[in-house]
């Protein structure tokens, strides 16, 4: 059954996708009581002290063990500072910070310094997308011109089959990084939509994974039209406010005025130097223009893991997480990571299937990286173990493509033989 809405002066026509959502296990949670009481199947008050005891030790091995880490690239000259943390199940591992977030000051990053995450930003529209599809709003098979009138790409049979599904995947057809430049120059959206006219497309609407910042962008006016809201709102709305994401914000105004923001840095003649901050993708925030803290980041991968259920179902992130295009070639530096099998790009995230080169068990990590006015952030998930890691730095940096095998590594190595996480503690917990 259709049903027809008038949104933004335009007939929109909404219907059911009929894709099969991927479904990404979950391994149960891990066994936190210990032996029970006998009598009463609970843990006894001797066992549960034990058990806590452990869990502590547990977390502090891998504080130390991640500490380490950052230290020692602070000391290569790899990065400046960054701020992390690693989530399990409902539960904080790990949310600090390491390093400076300005060198000339020495100021030093903490769990709440603000950092610009760039393309991360796509992740968060990806899921606003289907947050809003959960209300029946709008559908991943929209056509995205009965949203933005201005846009059009090619000719009007063209642009007839353009989907939002298709500007959420990068498999519009477009040529790599269309109108990008006009992003950065601060060119109006629906000015730009209007430009992909001149656009000659290099592959039909789906068949072709080619990346945009320009028309991902164009989400965010697609979701104006359906809710009445800029996409700075309903971010706001829907996952700043509910999370606790105190420190997260969408704009150059909020940044410029927090106290506690990294500097961008950048190398000259080996020597770390502070960097202007611009005001580059707030005019396009569904591609790059959130700001937000590694303690924000924490809570925001504690709903992606499915651990905030009356904010967003499991059911409703698989189909934000489920593979639409492959990732061609092995030029990209997570197509290096180990075990590696294939890439795919789902709304707003990719998708890497992984072979467990110890067990040879399939993984899938969900990931994606970001970078903006040298600012180079990471964030992945491992929905199979419940684990959530994210990095954000204040410097381009090769360190980067390899943080998040080489922080999952250290997770493993800290926990391989403990059937427990640190959720002991309760002011651990997410909050």
């Amino acid at each position: 059954m259709k049903t027809a809405f008038l949104i933004c002066g335009a007939t929109i026509l909404l219907s059911s996708i009929h894709t099969s959502p991927t479904h990404y296990p979950k391994n149960p949670s891990p066994n936190l009581t210990g032996p029970s009481n006998t009598s009463t199947g609970e843990p006894s008050s001797s066992e549960h002290h034990a058990q806590k005891t452990r869990a502590t030790k547990k977390r502090l091995e891998l504080q130390h063990a991640v500490q380490d880490y950052f230290e020692n690239a602070i000391k290569k000259g790899l990065i400046v500072g960054a701020g992390v943390s690693i989530v399990k199940g409902d539960s904080v591992l790990l949310s600090t910070g390491y390093g400076k977030r300005n060198s000339n000051t020495g100021a030093r990053v903490n769990k709440e310094t603000i950092f610009r995450l760039g393309s991360l930003s796509k992740g968060f529209a990806g899921v606003l997308v289907g947050k809003l599809k959960s209300q029946k709003l709008l559908d991943w098979n929209d056509n995205v011109s009965n949203y933005i009138p201005d846009f059009k790409f090619k000719d009007a049979d063209y642009t007839s089959k353009i989907k939002l599904s298709h500007i959420l995947s990068h498999t519009s057809g477009a040529p790599y990084h269309s109108y990008t430049d006009l992003i950065e120059a601060d060119v109006d959206l629906k000015v730009i939509a209007s430009r992909f006219k001149n656009v000659e497309p290099i592959s039909e609407p789906g068949a072709m994974y080619s990346y945009q910042n320009a028309l991902f962008a164009l989400s965010g006016e697609v979701t104006q039209c359906v809710t009445g809201n800029s996409i700075n709102k309903d971010l706001e709305t829907h996952f700043f406010k509910p999370l606790k994401m105190t420190m997260a914000s969408t704009d150059y105004k909020s940044l410029i005025a927090s106290k506690n923001k990294a500097h961008a840095h950048r190398k000259y003649r080996k020597r770390w130097k502070t960097i202007k901050f611009t005001d580059k993708y707030f005019n396009a925030v569904a591609a790059g223009g959130i700001n937000a803290s590694a303690n924000d980041m924490s809570k925001w991968m504690h709903l992606l893991l499915g651990h905030n259920q009356t904010i967003m179902t499991s059911q409703q992130l698989s189909e934000v997480f489920q593979p639409i295009v492959k990732i061609g070639g092995n030029h990209k530096y997570y197509q290096h990571w180990d075990g590696h099998i294939s890439s795919h790009y789902g709304y707003g995230w990719r998708i890497h299937h992984l072979t467990d080169g110890n067990t040879g068990v399939p993984k899938t990590i969900i990931h994606h990286g970001g970078s903006v006015n040298d600012f180079r952030n990471e964030i992945a998930l491992f929905p199979e173990e419940d684990l959530g890691i994210c990095v954000l730095m204040n410097s381009m940096t090769k360190l980067a493509k390899q943080v998040i095998p080489d922080l999952h590594n250290i997770v493993s190595n800290v926990y391989q033989n403990a059937n427990l996480v640190a959720t002991a503690d309760s002011n651990q917990n997410i909050q």
